[in-house]
């Protein structure tokens, strides 16, 4: 982290997985310097979800939400992927503050 910005960016060693799923498509942003590739928002999502399954880092599922508010997320895949990782419960809790976030 430097002090002279606010973003933070990973570079992971490979392979990338979200929890233990191996992450299959990256998504990709074009700049005139070049590509850069990145996670989906899906795969956002589930990185940051498994965080908050893991370890209980609730920053983590704000951060969930606030990906899923801004772009289209399948709740199904999220859904099945979560119980997968062993976190069917916690699943609803990010479901059910997701669904809280629109009422606002």
């Amino acid at each position: 982290m430097s002090e002279e910005t606010d973003l933070f960016i990973e570079f992971p060693a490979g392979p990338l997985a979200v929890g233990n799923e191996p992450v299959e498509m990256l998504a990709e942003l074009q700049f005139e310097t070049g590509t850069l590739r990145l996670l989906s928002p899906i795969d956002c999502v589930k990185n940051r979800l498994s965080a908050f399954y893991h370890w209980g880092d609730r920053q983590c599922l704000q951060q969930a939400v606030w990906v899923a508010q801004l772009k289209p997320i399948d709740l199904i895949e999220v859904e099945r992927w979560s119980r997968q990782e062993g976190a069917a419960e916690k699943f609803v809790e990010f479901r059910t503050e997701l669904q809280d976030s629109f009422c606002y």
